[in-house]
């Protein structure tokens, strides 16, 4: 998922980290699995997430390819079992996109959310308590955005980017988990666009996803 920030979106950030430059965390893939107390957050928890990725706004289309409080992009949705409570995200009660985003964080951790500092988002907090089993809503109209709301450049999702990356690199650096380029870049001082344009070739054209064990040149 991208960011919207209104962050967020993403806001939620939105929506995905207290943004660095709109640039996502590094996200861990790990195999899908339920939600459980190590890879789940509360209530109050996605709430503050939803709140820096979409304004708080469950219900959110703006036409920008992501959806819902949480911004997922329709791959992420269907990829954390979304589709099962509707086609999209903003389609959804609350409660479903939080299951769903439930998922999304045991596949990805809190990187998956470039706002996920903003919620103080962690993969070991409880399980939200939540009941998935209301009628899910009408499509609404589309919104707009907050002007300042934007989204990093990317065609991929997050989800299925993970799985394509396999080059490491052979630069100076090692990234690791909850890295973001623009914390990287500021650690050595530079700024996330010149640290992006020389690692291309092994970040891949999404600059939102990172992956732990790269090596980057800074």
């Amino acid at each position: 998922m991208l960011i919207f920030k209104g962050k967020h979106r993403r806001p939620s950030k939105a929506v995905r980290v207290a943004t660095l430059a709109g640039v996502a965390g590094a996200a861990v893939a790990v195999p899908l699995m339920g939600a459980t107390s190590a890879s789940a957050a509360s209530v109050a928890t996605w709430d503050k997430v939803a709140q820096c990725e979409s304004g708080g706004n469950w219900s959110i289309n703006t036409g920008n390819g992501y959806y819902g409080g949480l911004q997922f992009s329709n791959s992420s949705w269907a990829a954390a079992g979304g589709t099962q409570y509707a086609p999209r995200a903003d389609l959804a009660t609350k409660a479903q996109q939080i299951a769903a985003a439930e998922k999304l964080l045991a596949i990805q951790g809190p990187g998956a959310w470039s706002c996920a500092g903003a919620g103080n988002l962690t993969a070991g907090g409880p399980a939200a308590d939540v009941d998935t089993s209301a009628q899910t809503k009408s499509a609404p109209k589309q919104e707009s955005a907050k002007p300042e709301a934007k989204k990093a450049p990317s065609s991929e999702d997050r989800a299925s980017r993970s799985a394509e990356r396999k080059s490491t690199g052979h630069g100076n650096y090692t990234v690791k988990a909850g890295d973001t380029l623009a914390k990287i870049a500021k650690a050595h001082g530079t700024d996330w666009k010149s640290v992006y344009k020389a690692n291309k070739s092994v970040i891949g054209g999404n600059p939102n996803l990172i992956i732990p064990g790269q090596q980057l040149n800074v």
